[in-house]
């Protein structure tokens, strides 16, 4: 009776407090957790209807000069090669996949001050004015003033994690990261008016539910545009070599907590859930996701871009990943979006 009361209330309001959240993410048997995926599904199409945003993703640097414990990308690993793409060969790819009839580019890349503040507003400037493309920037903590540059000058949206919204377990994971400062951040793009990404990692080392429950406390009261969720993957060339993946079940029922208290937000069906299970990113757009990324980062930096081992599709040819995909989505009964896919929320 209880589980049925609380998928009810959350169905009909959206809202879950604490206690709710811990006993969702708390729920063991397999016809429970089908229950909530439902229910989340059930709340994503109410809200958002059964297209899928498909989102080109261009891997444009991976130098970082942050320590984070659990990425490949930290700039302590010395065995990784290193590339960066000029700005020229990012706009020129960025016309490619506007020809292509894609609809959003996603430009990320470690935190790499190599590309100053007026390098990246050059490549956004460009890409708006040879494209149709929604720009979204993925370039780690700036400046407030870097932030609002880019937001003058053309970029739609931009994607921010905060990992983990515990204080102490994000200080374990980032040795010269600021919790603040992270927080800080994305105050400062919701308020720029960008539509915002948050989200947060499955089964990092020392993550409870009680931390889990903080993510979902934060999502629901930060209300961000976008919410990326994807469970945790060791990387062997960092300091939690050796540590557990995160869960496939328990990343899927984020992504359905993650829905039932935004309703609206744009939530993607990870690369990293996909990694983890062949049929990942389907289960996720049937547990509330609605957004899915193709990687177009030319291939021969693109098995460089590694913040996890392992990941899925790294040497397909792009066009035809689009292609599968595209197929996927169709064969679990939704549509593939031909708009661009901008947040739904009213701020």
């Amino acid at each position: 009776m209880e589980l049925s009361h609380i998928l009810d209330k959350s169905i009909e309001s959206g809202f879950l407090n604490r206690d709710d959240i811990v006993f969702l993410l708390k729920l063991d048997t397999s016809s429970d957790v089908q229950r909530l995926l439902d229910a989340a599904d059930e709340v994503r199409r109410s809200c958002v209807g059964d297209e899928v945003h498909i989102r080109a993703l261009v891997e444009f640097s991976n130098f970082c000069v942050r320590r984070c414990n659990y990425c490949g990308l930290r700039a302590p690993n010395t065995k990784v090669k290193r590339y960066r793409m000029l700005p020229e060969e990012i706009v020129s790819l960025a016309i490619e996949l506007d020809r292509k009839g894609l609809k959003t580019v996603v430009l990320q890349s470690g935190e790499d001050p190599y590309y100053t503040s007026e390098m990246i507003a050059e490549v956004v400037r460009e890409i708006r004015a040879q494209t149709n493309m929604a720009i979204t920037l993925c370039v780690g903590e700036r400046s407030y003033d870097d932030y609002k540059l880019w937001k003058d000058i053309g970029a739609n949206r931009y994607l921010l994690r905060h990992e983990t919204a515990n204080r102490e377990l994000y200080a374990s994971l980032h040795p010269d990261g600021n919790f603040d400062n992270r927080m800080r951040c994305l105050g400062w793009l919701q308020n720029l008016g960008y539509q915002t990404g948050a989200g947060c990692m499955v089964g990092l080392p020392g993550q409870t539910v009680e931390h889990l429950a903080d993510d979902i406390e934060f999502i629901r009261d930060f209300q961000p545009d976008m919410v990326g969720i994807g469970p945790y993957i060791p990387h062997p060339n960092t300091p939690l070599a050796g540590s557990r993946p995160g869960n496939l079940e328990m990343t899927l029922k984020m992504i359905a907590l993650a829905r039932i208290v935004t309703r609206d937000a744009l939530i993607p069906a990870t690369t990293a859930i996909g990694s983890i299970h062949e049929l990942g990113r389907e289960m996720a757009l049937k547990a509330g996701a609605d957004v899915v990324m193709t990687n177009y980062t030319p291939v021969e930096y693109r098995v460089h871009y590694e913040i996890y081992p392992n990941k899925r599709y790294v040497l397909e040819d792009s066009s035809e990943c689009d292609l599968r995909l595209r197929s996927r989505i169709q064969s679990i009964g939704r549509t593939v979006s031909t708009g661009h896919g901008h947040s739904r929320k009213q701020r």
